[in-house]
């Protein structure tokens, strides 16, 4: 037996999102049913909508990973939650939990591959669908308490976002002393503002013009500078512990590594189709470091919420209803948002599905 409930999704790869229906599957022993409040519009959304990281796996693919809800079932089995617990889901819902990589709590890097909350085949063979819908079902070691403090709707972008930044700001050492800049101001990067401020560290934000510069400030950034004018790589030039970049287009990596200081770090977190050269030299100078990272394990993740709650850290965020799903996609890709789109799924069930 199966639950049919109202979605958003795309029916062949780049084409508008549409009214869909999905089938979620039934309560198992240690599964967790939550009925969605909100889920955030995600960049990567859109990259996997389109086809930018290949075809879609199943026709309609309904997006969404920044998921909050309310618990309305568990399964007999089920220890870590309760009907009526504020919960969230992320990027995964599932991992082999036995590889070196589990085994050490970082699920995402399963050695088997992790399966991510949409588009992804699970272990069962079904394909998952995200949280552009309105319930969903999942193990319950990959759903996260969300602390009661925390508004659910701004809540929501720090299960993708949140966490996508929280997590190598912590790794290479943010906090009282240390200089971080963070490159881009949009979803991402307007919570690496707020993370690492909340870290202590000193925050400069660099962005291509002078339009975000009083936005940068507000979210408490002690800096700003427009990477468009070259000048700024010469005056920031061996300055920085941490350059976070979150931009999701190539940037010139070369003159970005140029802002670190001694044993800095480049960490990566926008994702970008494109490749982006890199010059040996500007790397070794300096002994520097040019890193990776995806979001988190679902440890780190419940400590990443639980560091919000107590900081009072959340996406700035505005709400937006199942019909208005397309416009707020074209305002993403146009860079006219601040600096989250998060979905109410009450909404979803208004517009009648597409057959």
């Amino acid at each position: 037996m199966t639950t049919t409930v109202h979605a958003f999704g795309a029916r062949e790869a780049g084409a508008p999102f549409e009214p869909v229906t999905v089938e979620r599957r039934d309560v198992g022993p240690h599964d967790v049913k939550l009925d969605i409040e909100f889920c955030g519009i995600c960049h990567s959304d859109i990259h996997f909508a389109d086809g930018d990281f290949g075809p879609l796996p199943i026709s309609p693919l309904v997006p969404g990973h920044e998921i909050v809800g309310v618990v309305t079932e568990v399964g007999d089995a089920v220890r870590k939650h309760r009907v009526g617990d504020r919960v969230g889901i992320g990027c995964m819902v599932n991992s082999c939990r036995e590889c070196e990589n589990c085994l050490q709590g970082e699920e995402q890097y399963c050695l088997k591959g992790h399966t991510l909350v949409f588009g992804n085949i699970d272990r069962d063979r079904s394909v998952t669908q995200g949280g552009y819908s309105e319930m969903i079902v999942a193990n319950e070691d990959f759903v996260v308490r969300v602390p009661d403090v925390l508004d659910p709707a701004s809540a929501a972008p720090l299960l993708c976002a949140g966490i996508t930044v929280y997590a190598p700001l912590k790794r290479w050492g943010a906090g009282p002393g240390k200089r971080v800049a963070v490159v881009g101001l949009g979803g991402l990067g307007h919570m690496g503002v707020k993370m690492a401020k909340a870290m202590g560290a000193d925050v400069t934000v660099l962005s291509r013009s002078e339009s975000k510069r009083q936005d940068a400030l507000d979210l408490g950034a002690d800096a700003y500078y427009a990477s468009g004018d070259t000048a700024t790589f010469q005056t920031l030039a061996n300055t920085f512990d941490i350059v976070l970049n979150t931009v999701s287009a190539p940037i010139d990596i070369n003159a970005h590594l140029g802002l670190l200081r001694l044993r800095g770090t480049l960490a990566n977190v926008g994702v970008s189709t494109e490749p982006m050269p890199l010059n040996a030299f500007a790397l070794m100078n300096n002994e520097r470091t040019i890193a990776g990272s995806q979001f988190a394990g679902i440890r780190e993740t419940q400590e990443m919420l639980d560091f919000c709650a107590e900081h009072d850290v959340t996406a700035q965020v505005e709400v937006v209803a199942g019909d208005q799903i397309n416009d707020a996609v074209a305002r993403v890709l146009s860079s006219d948002v601040r600096y989250r789109f998060v979905i109410d799924a009450s909404t979803l069930a208004e517009s009648t599905p597409a057959h």
